[in-house]
């Protein structure tokens, strides 16, 4: 997709003058000469490594009773060990989609270990323990083979630590367990930066998201619903604003941080309007007036616009978010005052009006964004 749109605009700026025709065609060899980003080998190669990891601890467990003890531990050891060695041996050799399967192998053959060793001594421990260590050893992997695979399975057991507690704790604080996601969420940020795996960042943000729609479910209230919404809109304008002194840091990780801390603001406006709604703020009845709903709504459309002027032109994400935002909350609206005063056709006719206007906002804003990109490209081709 990217190339055919490369392409078009090689043409177009070969037709303006602004690049000749042998340099557009080195620029499409170059990029044509990268590797692949997406490699249906490397997948089908993870997978086969995930396949024959659960085959071999399948084979292992439907055994175990038949295994000695001292051999069950020691071939456990050297199966880990042949494992990560053969990772290295691969990556020495320059073979790296082969070296990541054997990883992976290997890092799934050490969390199949701890479970089987620890049913055999009768250790002590839960799941949750065993997957923050299973994560541990994922993420030491990563960073000493600079494999971006492995910071992929550690975002994958980081989830599963979540779903274990979920599963068991979903409606209470566990210890200090809950802390550990975005402790986590930390550590993977930190190795997609080292070892340059962008697309696994997204594990860690939505975790991030997941973690804190958690917290305010735990607490469950209109003043927790105003604080993360603040929250969210603080950190979206610390990575958006230009005075800020985290943009230039946050532009080099992509739309990720700024998409993701508008989405909890977003998630938490929406969460206001809600606990609005349920007529209910700290056991007292609200009013019966249009007040809060005004006051949020104006949050809200106000939050989308300030997006869409930050980040509109530069981070499609944010945009199209925002859009969102901003037609959502024009449909609510006119579900919350006109829809209870005229009838349903009518209802319809002014959300039909009102979703017009917001796509004539939406094309006026696009071709503004159009226009800019080509004034730009027009004045570089100009220094030029």
């Amino acid at each position: 997709m990217y190339r055919a749109r490369l392409e078009r605009d090689l043409k177009v700026w070969v037709n303006k003058g602004l690049v000749d025709g042998p340099a557009a065609a080195a620029i499409l060899n170059e990029y044509d000469s990268r590797p692949a980003s997406f490699s249906l080998g490397r997948v089908l190669a993870v997978m086969a490594a995930l396949l024959v990891g659960a085959a071999i601890l399948l084979f292992v467990a439907s055994n175990w009773e038949a295994i000695p003890r001292i051999v069950r531990l020691f071939g456990l050891m050297a199966l880990i060990w042949a494992f990560y060695l053969g990772g290295a041996y691969s990556f020495a050799r320059g073979h790296p989609v082969l070296g990541s399967a054997v990883l992976i192998l290997g890092t799934m053959s050490f969390g199949g270990a701890m479970s089987l060793v620890g049913q055999m001594y009768n250790l002590s421990g839960d799941e949750l323990t065993m997957m923050i260590v299973w994560f541990a050893v994922a993420a030491v992997a990563a960073v000493l083979f600079h494999s971006s695979g492995q910071v992929a399975l550690a975002g994958f057991l980081a989830w599963g630590f979540c779903g274990f507690y979920l599963w068991e704790h979903y409606d209470a604080w566990y210890g200090i367990m809950p802390w550990a996601p975005p402790a986590m969420a930390a550590v993977l940020i930190a190795l997609v930066r080292y070892v340059d795996a962008p697309r696994s960042r997204h594990l860690a943000y939505l975790m991030l998201v997941g973690w804190l729609t958690w917290i305010f479910a735990q607490y469950e209230s209109l003043h927790a619903a105003i604080l993360l919404a603040t929250a969210g809109m603080i950190a979206f304008l610390a990575v958006s604003l230009p005075i800020s002194p985290l943009t230039r840091i946050a532009q080099t990780a992509g739309a990720a941080p700024a998409f993701y801390s508008f989405l909890v603001a977003a998630i938490s406006l929406f969460a206001i309007h809600g606990e609005i709604s349920d007529g209910v703020f700290e056991n007292n009845i609200w009013v019966a007036n249009k007040l809060p709903l005004i006051v949020i709504a104006f949050a809200t459309l106000a939050s989308a616009i300030v997006a869409i002027i930050l980040s509109g032109r530069d981070n499609g994400a944010v945009r199209y978010l925002a859009y969102v935002v901003f037609a959502g909350e024009i449909l609510y609206l006119a579900g919350e005052t006109v829809g209870s005063i005229i009838g349903t056709s009518g209802f319809f006719l002014i959300c039909g009006v009102l979703v017009a206007i917001a796509a004539w906002l939406v094309i006026r804003l696009e071709r503004r964004f159009s226009h800019h990109d080509a004034a730009e490209s027009d004045r570089q081709g100009a220094r030029a």
